[in-house]
């Protein structure tokens, strides 16, 4: 578990306020008809204007013959969990895209998703999308110098038990620097033991994933996509956060 000293956090914090610009750029277009293709685009150009890189396209995934990943960004609609190609489908309205960005700036990552409605959602829709926000707020919360890892994932379990929504259980968020996965692994639901003490120079990312049904998944041929095993919506929202002396703070925002 590598723990970062005051200078690496603050290259982090300029990466991640990357990451946030590509998502103030991508609400602004996002809108029904227009192609994951091009949104994929609008963050590769921004990415590139910025003298940074793309963490995600040409990604190997966890073995040699796991394909390639196509796009800088990970595009998951409606009942896709995460992992969601870039392809030319086109946005419809009352549908969610789930975004997810990382790039490197100057040797150090920074990661974040958002999942956006797409003109008009249903009621429905809209408080899923509340949901998933929560969910990542009270995670954040929990993540306090002197606390415990799990203690992240024992909140945002709990409150998504009281909002009857489920929480993805084999993907989770990840220690994260100079390289894109690092220790340790960060899980969103409950464990038997309370894992690692949290400590100021610790960075990692918060991001669980929230199934209207069940917390079940199907990867699809693709190799890449995951989508919920029984076709219900799901949601994410992530930020990648430091531990400092005073609490949490999230690096990806503006």
């Amino acid at each position: 578990m590598r723990l970062k000293n005051s200078k690496a956090i603050a290259r982090m914090r300029v990466a991640g306020r990357m990451v946030a610009e590509c998502f103030a750029l991508l609400e602004e277009a996002i809108e029904p008809g227009v192609s994951l293709r091009m949104l994929d685009q609008l963050v590769e150009d921004y990415i590139a204007a910025q003298g940074a890189e793309p963490l995600y396209k040409g990604y190997q995934g966890s073995s040699a013959e796991h394909p390639p990943f196509p796009g800088v960004i990970c595009a998951s609609v409606n009942n896709e969990i995460c992992h969601g190609l870039p392809n030319g489908r086109v946005l419809k309205n009352g549908d969610v895209i789930g975004i997810d960005i990382g790039l490197k700036y100057q040797g150090y990552c920074g990661d974040a998703c958002v999942t956006f409605p797409v003109g008009t959602v249903l009621p429905a829709v809209e408080r899923m999308l509340a949901i998933g926000k929560e969910g990542l707020r009270v995670g954040i919360e929990a993540a306090r110098p002197g606390g415990y890892l799990n203690d992240i994932g024992q909140a945002i379990h709990n409150y998504a038990d009281a909002q009857g929504v489920s929480v993805v259980r084999e993907w989770g968020g990840n220690g994260i620097g100079r390289q894109l996965h690092e220790s340790p692994s960060v899980s969103h639901v409950r464990q038997k033991t309370r894992g690692p003490k949290l400590r100021p120079g610790m960075v990692f990312t918060i991001e669980p994933m929230i199934n209207a049904g069940t917390y079940e998944w199907v990867l699809l041929r693709d190799g890449w996509t995951v989508v919920t095993a029984d076709g219900s919506l799901s949601v994410q929202f992530e930020h990648t956060i430091a531990i400092t002396k005073r609490g949490a703070e999230i690096l990806t925002k503006l």
